[in-house]
């Protein structure tokens, strides 16, 4: 770690798809001796690399890279798992003399991370298998009415349209006994304590990002993330899963089994990536206030500055 870096325990770059988070985490890691750490809940799968836009292998040649790939599609991924992945490589990464720079658009990864994260018991295998077969095929809606059904304070705290947690939330209630908001109520201690990190979120001019958002899933369907998302689909994983759920994954796997064609598929991926990033902004807005918001293009000097002043 160089003498720039001394006083803060780690970088933090959250930021919407597209804005450009792991060029700089790159670039920063080449100036201030650093590894950098995935924050980002779908670069964890190695089964999609060209639709998440992980880093290349040319691009982790200059400076080590942990936690992306390295889980298999099959696995049902939590924030909780991430977590434990999370504090082993930030133990690693200071361990061998850098600084680890965490960077991903998963907002929730962050919030845990610096804020704590309640202590779930573990859902056995056969209780998470039945709770998932039975949903499968089962509109997420419908799958909230029977949370609320069971379990009104949690689902009070779930969107309709979130099958992932409410699923998580189902699953809990089924192992426990207990809902889940009985175990949210308390916290573990925060892997990062407040003053111990430089968090930063890039907000790019929304517009343009837009733009480029389009221009970026236009290419990686070029690149080959058709083939990447039909060999997904010959694994013949439930539907349920987070990594069938990736932005694009839904509309490739339809056109995959013909019933729309790859311009509706293409039009259907962009749309979804740009809601999710209208969620993006809206949780670091209210979940994340202690991030600091930065143009990408201030982004570099701005974290240079901030950790020579720190």
């Amino acid at each position: 770690m160089t003498d720039s870096a001394v006083g803060v325990s780690a970088v933090l770059i959250a930021g919407p798809t597209a804005s450009g988070k792991s060029a700089l985490a790159i670039r920063l890691a080449q100036v201030l001796g650093g590894s950098v750490v995935n924050a980002d809940s779908m670069q964890v799968y190695r089964d999609l690399s060209i639709l998440t836009a992980r880093p290349t292998a040319l691009e982790q040649q200059d400076v080590p890279h942990l936690l992306f790939g390295h889980v298999d599609g099959a696995e049902n991924y939590s924030t909780g798992k991430w977590l434990l992945d999370a504090a082993a490589a930030i133990a690693a990464v200071r361990d061998a003399g850098r600084l680890p720079i965490l960077v991903g658009g998963t907002g929730l990864y962050f919030k845990a991370l610096t804020r704590g994260i309640a202590e779930i018991p573990p859902v056995p295998a056969d209780v998470r298998e039945r709770i998932r077969q039975e949903a499968e095929g089962v509109a997420a809606p419908e799958l909230h009415a029977r949370l609320a059904a069971c379990d009104p304070e949690t689902a009070a705290r779930l969107r309709p349209t979130d099958p992932q947690r409410i699923l998580r939330a189902l699953e809990v209630l089924a192992a426990t006994g207990q809902p889940l908001a009985h175990f949210q109520s308390s916290t573990q201690p925060p892997i990062l304590p407040p003053a111990s990190y430089l968090g930063i979120f890039l907000a790019p001019d929304r517009p343009a990002l837009l733009e480029r958002i389009d221009r970026r899933f236009d290419t990686m369907v070029a690149e080959g993330a058709l083939d990447e998302v039909a060999r997904l689909a010959e694994r013949g994983l439930s539907s349920s899963l987070p990594v069938m759920r990736a932005h694009g994954v839904p509309g490739l796997l339809a056109h995959c089994r013909g019933e729309i064609d790859l311009a509706t598929a293409i039009a259907r991926g962009k749309l979804d990536t740009r809601h999710y990033v209208k969620r993006q902004f809206t949780f670091a807005r209210h979940q994340l206030p202690e991030f600091q918001w930065v143009a990408p293009e201030a982004a570099e000097e701005f974290v240079l500055g901030s950790l020579r002043g720190a």
